[in-house]
């Protein structure tokens, strides 16, 4: 059950660009920005930031896995069911979404992927636990402005994991169904 409950859309009108076109990408309207609502200026802070890192280089593709590598170190079901809704919708095969948790041994990833999601999964762990041979595996593969994006969104889905599982944020039902037959064996959407 939610800790707080989403404020209804019909009153956040100011918001409605910026809910419209998140809703175009996503297919929906996630209720975490409902919530934040509740302090304008601060879902205004967040649409900035949102538009800024939906701006980089890195594919979207790639940016989703590393979005869900660190929340699933993180623990936070509602992320992670976003994620592959969004690595699925930008065309990531089900069988690679599957073979997230296998990520270093599967053939699905490239070299430079999982560089990227080895350090999204170590760097969202408690204390954190990037190495310095992880940043060497991504100066191969990443140039100092796609490392900053990389670590970047491990950042931001740090502050989504945070959020969302602090308030237990109601999972909605478009990300729900994917969310079940990925994550159903381990212990699926929690929210």
């Amino acid at each position: 059950m939610a800790r707080l409950e989403p404020l209804p859309r019909e009153e956040l009108a100011e918001f409605e660009a910026f809910f419209s076109k998140i809703e175009s990408v996503m297919g929906f309207l996630p209720n975490s920005l409902l919530v934040m609502a509740r302090w304008p200026e601060l879902l205004q802070g967040f649409s900035g930031l949102a538009n800024v890192m939906s701006t980089g280089k890195l594919p979207q593709e790639l940016r989703m896995l590393v979005g869900f590598m660190a929340s699933n170190a993180a623990g936070c079901r509602y992320c992670q069911a976003h994620t592959l809704h969004a690595a699925a919708a930008e065309g990531v095969s089900r069988e690679k979404l599957q073979a997230l948790f296998e990520f270093e041994s599967s053939a699905l990833f490239s070299v430079s992927e999982r560089a990227a999601l080895r350090v999204a999964a170590r760097a969202a762990m408690v204390p954190n636990a990037v190495e310095d041979e992880d940043f060497d595996a991504l100066h191969d593969n990443f140039t100092e402005e796609e490392i900053v994006e990389i670590v970047a969104h491990i950042s931001l889905f740090g502050w989504l994991n945070r959020w969302n599982d602090t308030f237990a944020t109601q999972l909605e039902a478009v990300p729900s169904g994917l969310a079940e037959k990925i994550l159903g064996e381990r212990d699926g959407p929690e929210h």
